[in-house]
């Protein structure tokens, strides 16, 4: 339990020291990431308006058939996708990634790399 607790509160640490200098703006939204033990949930953020712009997650209705089966590296790159065409819909193409705080790889970087896939520019 105490190694559990100390790895949220580092990660946590890092999350806040990242979302010093990381701001979202309608023109140039935060991209937001979180992760579950089996869920993945993207988010576009505009800091200025406190508003989400655009969600979409591994739960959400749209995606539910296309991610059955599939492990979570690729249901992050489908979701990472379809939130990419969801934001072109809005007529965003430009982003800033927030990983909040968690290592640049497996989940995290299948995500942004659908993200970029989709035509979003990170």
């Amino acid at each position: 339990m105490k190694k559990n607790k100390k790895k949220i509160e580092r990660r946590n640490k890092i999350r806040r020291r990242i979302r010093s200098t990381i701001r979202g703006t309608a023109e140039r939204p935060r991209l937001s990431i979180f992760k579950s033990n089996k869920h993945v949930y993207l988010q576009l953020i505009n800091d200025r308006e406190n508003a989400t712009l655009a969600a979409m997650s591994t739960k959400s209705d749209d995606l539910e058939k296309e991610l059955k089966d599939k492990p979570g590296v690729e249901a992050a790159h489908l979701v990472g996708k379809a939130l990419a065409e969801v934001a072109k819909d809005q007529g965003i193409t430009k982003v800033v990634f927030d990983r909040s705080g968690y290592k640049y790889h497996g989940v995290v970087k299948a995500a942004a790399d659908g993200a970029r896939e989709g035509g979003l520019d990170l």
